[in-house]
């Protein structure tokens, strides 16, 4: 049995598009895959969330929300604003351990970032994944700022004792910048390990047909996929040069 939490360095970076190739690579394999969003918030009681997403590109079904929220806000301040009991992540880690004894992977997609409380306690996602034993696999963005977010993720990971799985870019975009192209480099140096992944922008449009495909072109073995980073890096980061 397997864990692995996957945050972000911040909202909107492409942690759920992450946790569906994730999720349709194991599936691939016929590896038995459970997904969990312990709290889902800024979604209506009837309007699909997060997992809904998972499902249509992974084709996953076995699929547990534990609790919603309307308003868009961390899952504590949204329980506060909701006037319902907050996100308790004692019990999360308890039911997500009784996922793992019968499944051989269970993905579970933190809101936010790491850091985002989930009651009035402080408890976060970096809690959770210490309590699981479970390594964190890190989505960040691309573009100019994603430097400091990441250092600053996987500093407060290390600070706490959480395993890092990898970094990965959520949506790499077809005409980089060249804040992006640099920031490649600079995030494998910040993570001291080569990148886990690049999904393309826009992938959490696609059918899941051309989705398949993508993910595993996006996520490095160690995941299912057949991702190169340094193939990666020399086709969209800056050249290197020779120092004189």
């Amino acid at each position: 049995m397997s864990v692995l939490v996957v945050t972000g360095t911040c909202t909107g970076v492409g942690k759920t598009v992450v946790t569906a190739a994730l999720a349709a690579l194991a599936a691939t394999r016929g590896t038995p895959v459970a997904v969990v969003k312990p709290g889902q918030t800024g979604v209506a009681p009837e309007e699909p969330g997060d997992l809904a997403d998972v499902r249509r590109l992974a084709g996953v079904t076995d699929l547990h929300e534990y609790a919603r929220f309307p308003d868009p806000l961390s899952p504590a301040a949204a329980a506060r604003c909701a006037g319902l009991p907050p996100v308790r992540l004692s019990d999360v880690a308890v039911r997500v351990g009784e996922l793992a004894a019968t499944r051989s992977l269970v993905l579970v997609e933190g809101a936010g970032g790491l850091l985002v409380r989930y009651d009035d306690d402080g408890r976060t996602l970096a809690d959770l994944a210490r309590w699981l034993g479970a390594a964190v696999l890190v989505v960040a963005r691309p573009d100019l700022g994603t430097l400091n977010h990441t250092a600053l993720t996987l500093e407060a990971m290390a600070h706490r004792g959480v395993q890092l799985a990898g970094v990965v870019v959520g949506a790499w975009p077809d005409d980089p910048d060249l804040a992006m192209r640099a920031n490649l480099r600079d995030l494998e140096t910040i993570a001291a390990r080569p990148l886990a992944g690049a999904l393309p922008a826009g992938a959490g449009a696609l059918d899941p047909a051309e989705f398949l495909p993508v993910a595993r072109g996006g996520l490095a073995p160690a995941f299912g996929g057949v991702f190169d980073p340094t193939a990666f890096r020399a086709a969209h980061g800056l050249p290197e040069k020779e120092n004189p």
